[in-house]
């Protein structure tokens, strides 16, 4: 049987990569994923400390893992007390693909 003639007006066109969501960890704790969505990123927390950013929405994954950061540097206040998080200085968020 001789093969059909495909209609280059509807040629089939490859999928585009979906967006890859990402993994935020700040120091040795994983906080999430970042979940590309239309508008951003949207935020599932992995550990009880991170709930209440749990479900929102940032611009970009680098706004998620700072407020990650924000949240960890929230609860270890009274580590800045007694200098210990000077000595150490800040965190940096790891992102990771997935």
């Amino acid at each position: 049987m001789a093969a059909r003639a495909r209609n280059r007006l509807h040629a089939e066109r490859a999928p585009e990569p979906a967006p890859t969501a990402r993994i935020i960890e700040i120091g040795e704790v994983t906080a999430g994923i970042a979940v590309p969505e239309p508008g951003g990123v949207r935020f599932f927390s992995s550990s009880r400390d991170f709930d209440p950013l749990d479900g929102a929405v940032f611009r970009s994954v680098e706004q998620a893992a700072k407020a990650a950061r924000e949240r960890v540097r929230q609860r270890t206040r009274p580590a800045d007390r007694r200098g210990t998080a000077e000595r150490r200085g800040p965190q940096e968020p790891r992102l990771v693909a997935v």
